[in-house]
């Protein structure tokens, strides 16, 4: 393992190096300890990583990170694909805002994987820029949703009443659910909205700042801030399609198919960058995992010395028979 990629409360990201290819990984390192010291303040959240390694093994999609290995020793070791480009909170703050048509490319890759978890009976329940990782440096690139600790796999009729999330993040209906009606898969939908307002315009629409209104009032009453000299710069097409993922009533609210079918992502450019980054990606992938399995001539090495080491053993069989 090499350099430290990000951490957080119970645990860290490193960077490390498959023995085969020597292609770059990250270790999603998790402490037991601070599991333990934190299931006395809560809820055991140690099903949480079983949870995520069980869900993540499940899944393939080309916008939802891959795990590649599992190991539960003094602490927990999740190998997962390296994303180069980091996380996409870092790049709105870098940039103070994405330009439309990278929000664009960027949403319509999540809205794609959301969909894919929600086929899938999957909820993600902790949607944030936190959790969107880029594949590379590069302006225009793929997108990976990660960090399955909150996700839940949840029947078609099924609802929820944890409170779990980044608050900033959560739909009214899961302020409001406490032991109360429950909510479900159009929480994902909300949060989606969160990060497309946040994309455009560089602020988040509800903020924990704003001292004359609570989180809370300003969330559940769906009253979101809006600085007119920013969003001016905005497509009324983009804007329509944020007012649709942040409505209040999760049965009016958008769908993940919906959004899809938005005309502001009826973009056959963009839709075009997508599968060709797609193309580059698998080309690569086939790449290493053709430096990972052994040329012909090395075969033929091995197989020429394993004759070798056979003859000397049966050469010492006969001499200690003789």
């Amino acid at each position: 393992m090499s350099k430290t990629l990000g951490s957080g409360a119970c645990g860290e990201v490193k960077l490390a190096f498959e023995r085969k290819t020597c292609k770059k990984v990250a270790i999603k390192i998790i402490s037991k300890r601070k599991f333990a010291i934190g299931s006395e303040r809560d809820a055991d959240p140690v099903p949480d990583v079983k949870t995520e390694i069980h869900i993540l093994k499940k899944l393939n999609h080309p916008c939802i990170i891959k795990i590649k290995d599992f190991f539960d020793a003094e602490d927990y070791y999740i190998v997962l694909e390296l994303m180069e480009g980091g996380e996409l909170f870092d790049r709105v703050v870098g940039n103070k805002r994405l330009k439309e048509a990278t929000c664009k490319l960027y949403f319509y890759q999540m809205l794609l994987a959301v969909q894919y978890l929600h086929e899938n009976g999957i909820i993600h329940r902790d949607l944030k820029p936190e959790n969107v990782l880029l594949s590379s440096q590069k302006e225009d690139c793929l997108i990976k949703i990660t960090d399955f600790g909150q996700s839940k796999i949840l029947g078609e009729t099924s609802l929820m009443r944890t409170l779990c999330g980044t608050p900033t993040y959560l739909a009214p209906e899961v302020l409001n659910s406490f032991g109360t009606a429950g909510y479900n898969r159009a929480v994902d939908c909300w949060s989606l909205g969160v990060i497309l307002f946040i994309c455009l315009s560089g602020y988040p629409p509800f903020s924990e700042h704003k001292t004359q209104v609570s989180l809370k009032d300003q969330i559940t009453s769906g009253k979101f801030n809006f600085i007119s000299e920013v969003w001016a710069e905005v497509s009324e097409k983009a804007l329509d399609l944020v007012k649709k993922l942040l409505i209040v009533d999760p049965k009016v609210r958008f769908t993940t198919e919906e959004a899809l079918r938005h005309p502001w992502l009826q973009d056959e450019d963009m839709k075009r960058k997508f599968q060709n980054l797609l193309c580059e990606e698998n080309k690569s992938t086939a790449l290493h995992q053709v430096l990972a399995q052994p040329s012909t001539s090395q075969k033929r090495l091995l197989e020429g010395e394993a004759e070798d080491a056979d003859t000397t053993k049966r050469l010492a069989v006969c001499a200690a028979v003789s």
